[in-house]
């Protein structure tokens, strides 16, 4: 099973990304952090499943470097799920994201974060 992990950038996909898989992906409060997809593996309930963990973008329009690695790689099918992080503070702007993904793929599962600091 291969699992993608896709966002708006500074979401702490790169976070999860090291918890599942116990790797040391480089994780920065900054946007445009991870420019590159990364892959690892984890092992649940005895089977093996690989994380993607794409760039960080707001939108799948392909017009950045992030944007085209982000979209290619949900448009190649290559993933049986994409779960999109979604920033609970902020939406709005995160739920637009999550329609383009849909768009592309019906492998779509959203997972809030941030849940700690929503007001």
């Amino acid at each position: 099973m291969t699992i993608a992990l896709a966002g708006n950038p500074n979401i702490g996909k790169s976070t999860l990304f090291n918890n599942f898989t116990g790797l040391n992906q480089h994780v920065g409060n900054w946007p445009g952090k991870t420019v590159e997809l990364a892959v690892g593996k984890s092992i649940f309930e005895g089977e093996k499943i690989i994380i993607v963990d794409l760039p960080g973008t707001y939108s799948l329009t392909a017009n950045s470097p992030e944007e085209i690695i982000a979209r290619d790689y949900i448009l190649s099918n290559k993933a049986d799920a994409v779960i999109v992080l979604v920033d609970a503070t902020n939406l709005e702007r995160n739920l637009y994201f999550v329609r383009q993904t849909a768009e592309l793929t019906n492998k779509v599962v959203v997972a809030l974060n941030m849940m700690d600091i929503v007001e």
